[in-house]
């Protein structure tokens, strides 16, 4: 059964974690986010791979007030760095390295016109290089991925004001 206020589906935190996997570095969104998977699930706090998706990921907003994207940068940082800002406007969100960067803010543009756009928390891990055709992280960046783990799952705890646990309603199987 369902928290009260949730539905078996809706979550009022969704972690999203993007990057094309086939590109090394530029998939440590869906590492994190695949590490995540394998924790204990959080109640009100639903996992998603958003892969390189786009807008068709909008209907995955329905009753979300937060969402904690996970995604690399090429910030001149140290690879491996990991950092962290609360998005106040669409226009805030950095350039992507790949492909789903055109549809990560044409995705949240179409949420924000729609009266969509929940609460944007980012997580971001630099890279330095992408190297095609690779599912391996680089050293620096690996390491980094149990600490941005760690964080993430902070940030969802509090934001969805739970502890970790069993399954929960809004959280089934593989998200």
């Amino acid at each position: 059964m369902a928290p009260p206020g949730l539905t078996a589906t809706a979550c009022p935190v969704l972690v999203l974690g993007v990057g094309n996997l086939l590109m090394g570095d530029e998939g440590v969104g869906v590492h994190v986010l695949r590490w995540l998977e394998r924790e204990r699930r959080i109640a009100g706090v639903r996992l998603l791979d958003g892969g390189t998706g786009g807008v068709n990921l909008l209907a995955e907003f329905e009753g979300v007030r937060s969402i904690i994207l996970v995604d690399a940068t090429r910030d001149g940082s140290a690879a491996g760095t990991i950092g962290y800002r609360r998005i106040e406007r669409v226009g805030e969100l950095p350039r992507g390295l790949g492909a789903h960067d055109f549809g990560l803010k044409d995705l949240f543009a179409a949420a924000a016109l729609i009266g969509r756009l929940p609460e944007i928390h980012l997580f971001t891990i630099a890279v330095e290089e992408i190297r095609p055709m690779t599912t391996e992280l680089s050293a620096p960046v690996a390491s980094s991925v149990p600490l941005a783990v760690l964080r993430v799952l902070e940030l969802s705890s509090r934001l969805a004001g739970a502890r970790p646990g069993p399954g929960t309603a809004c959280s089934p199987g593989r998200d």
